[in-house]
């Protein structure tokens, strides 16, 4: 029996345990899977015979499902809970696993990635839902960032250690692991995470919808939309798969000094996560706006791709630890959507935004690879340099577009934020 909030008595460290730790584990999953095509892209494009198109393609079905998915997202989380709709999606995510395992063509494996990105669409979202639910609001910003570390960890078990562990199996046996492992965090959240009531749970469809509708028509919401979907498609795009292939290319690196690169590129972008949280949480306490903080932390990292385009040090990891440093920057909008919402309407908020920001990554890791096929492919079925120069930059130029925006609509942040919002 699930226990509920009449037979728990909710302490910090007991929700730790029974609510924080059971949806990490399905965002740990959700960033493994996302940024395995990094390293085992080698073998598909032997194995199955993929260009950087192909690749691109393939990869960002993931995206695809998991943006297409976020508006119902919302109205679900809304309505059932994080965890009655996170313990059902995962075991998709595990029939999307399985299904790779045994993808032998371009197709197969594309449909299955999208039952995994179908599968893990939640894993922040319904996260976010369950602490907005469960923990004080003025810690939500510090409670996040700590939790995206734990998908860091995913990103950096999707580095050095995946790549040793092809060396005991292939990427078949890998995803059977992974498929197994879904299952039974499904498990753990369904049995374990206590309920709470939900303000709107009892509303109709219509009176979700009209929520769904009070999101997307106000200023706030858009005036932030574009930072967001811009540095996430690119922290998405770049980290989730064309960081591997720059780094041989571009950089020089063999195999296994890349996974190493990447490694520390997951590892900086985890540490990243509780700074970040840390910053926004000492910042806000100090009177500073939470919007101030955003375009700081975005400002950098916009300055650590610039590196990385202009190849400023190609055979360094120091880029890309700067890199997954301070990628976390623009997510410090989730929790100031969310305090600028009623509770009823948070899961909506956040997943109204993230709904934009993966069609954003969808299309960003799609067209880059497209358009890094414009250029003539190395002998040994590298890319060149000046592709990855293009397509890299021109991802940059959108978000120092979208920073723009941003500063000059919201100015010091102060009038958009709510009184109340504890950001």
């Amino acid at each position: 029996m699930t226990p509920t909030t009449a037979s728990l008595h909710p302490t910090i460290p007991r929700l730790l345990l029974v609510v924080f730790m059971p949806f990490a584990g399905g965002y740990f999953l959700s960033y493994l899977f996302r940024s395995t095509n990094a390293v085992i892209a080698p073998q598909l494009i032997a194995e199955i015979g993929l260009d950087a198109g192909d690749l691109g393609l393939l990869t960002s079905t993931y995206f695809l499902a998991f943006a297409g998915f976020q508006l119902p997202l919302g109205l679900l989380l809304d309505r059932f809970g994080p965890r009655r709709v996170q313990s059902v999606l995962l075991l998709s995510a595990a029939l999307g696993a399985t299904l790779f395992a045994f993808g032998d063509s371009l197709v197969a494996l594309a449909i299955a990635r999208g039952f995994i990105g179908l599968g893990v669409a939640g894993g922040l979202m319904a996260s976010f839902k369950a602490i907005t639910l469960w923990f004080p609001k003025a810690r939500w910003p510090l409670i996040n960032g700590c939790f995206m570390a734990i998908g860091g960890l995913g990103a950096v078990a999707a580095t050095r250690p995946l790549e040793m562990a092809l060396h005991v199996t292939d990427w078949r046996g890998v995803f059977l692991g992974l498929a197994a492992v879904t299952v039974v965090v499904a498990l753990t959240i369904r049995l374990t995470v206590p309920e709470r009531p939900i303000d709107g749970a009892g509303d109709s469809l219509s009176q979700q919808i009209a929520g769904l509708k009070q999101v997307f028509a106000n200023l706030l919401f858009w005036r932030v939309a574009p930072l967001t979907v811009t540095t996430m498609a690119a922290n998405l795009a770049i980290q989730g798969l064309w960081a591997g292939p720059w780094l041989r290319d571009v950089g020089g690196m063999d195999l296994e000094a890349a996974a190493d690169t990447l490694l520390w590129l997951a590892v900086a972008m985890t540490v990243g996560f509780v700074l970040t949280g840390m910053i926004a949480d000492r910042c806000t306490r100090r009177g500073i706006p939470l919007s101030r903080v955003i375009v700081v932390l975005t400002t950098l990292f916009m300055a650590s791709q610039a590196c990385i385009v202009f190849e400023l040090a190609p055979a360094s990891a120091l880029p890309w630890i700067a890199f997954g440093l301070l990628a976390n920057g623009a997510a410090l909008v989730y929790p100031l959507l969310n305090g600028h919402f009623p509770l009823a309407l948070s899961g909506r908020a956040s997943t109204g935004l993230n709904t934009l920001a993966f069609f954003g990554a969808f299309a960003g890791q799609y067209l880059m690879g497209a358009a890094i096929d414009l250029w003539e492919p190395l002998a040994d079925g590298g890319y060149r340099a000046q592709a990855y120069q293009a397509v890299f930059g021109g991802i940059l130029v959108l978000q120092i577009l979208s920073l723009l925006w941003y500063a000059f609509a919201t100015g010091s942040g102060r009038r958009h934020e709510p009184e109340d919002s504890g950001v």
